[in-house]
């Protein structure tokens, strides 16, 4: 049976219409990955910011802070995705 992946050195040509079609899809990807690298960097950046001891519950100060510090980061995720937007229709 023969494979559909192609040979270790064969010569790969892609049509102008394939190659723009991969090039959105991969930056897709790595806008995807950049929002979640951020989502991970805010999580432990308000979890180191705000939470002071582990216990049971969360006492009033350190949730006002994490929800103060999880808005900042809704509104500067929701800014990052907006920019990334205008960036992909200029690129069009």
């Amino acid at each position: 049976m023969s494979s559909l992946l192609p040979k270790p050195n064969s010569n790969l040509e892609f049509d102008e219409a394939t190659q723009k079609e991969l090039g959105k899809f991969l930056e897709s990807e790595n806008a995807r990955m950049r929002l979640q690298q951020s989502i991970h960097t805010f999580t432990d950046l308000c979890w180191d910011k705000c939470i002071n001891k582990i216990s049971n519950k969360i006492d009033r100060g350190e949730e006002t802070c994490l929800t103060n510090c999880v808005e900042r980061f809704l509104d500067t995720s929701l800014f990052i995705v907006k920019r990334l937007e205008e960036t992909r229709k200029n690129l069009s």
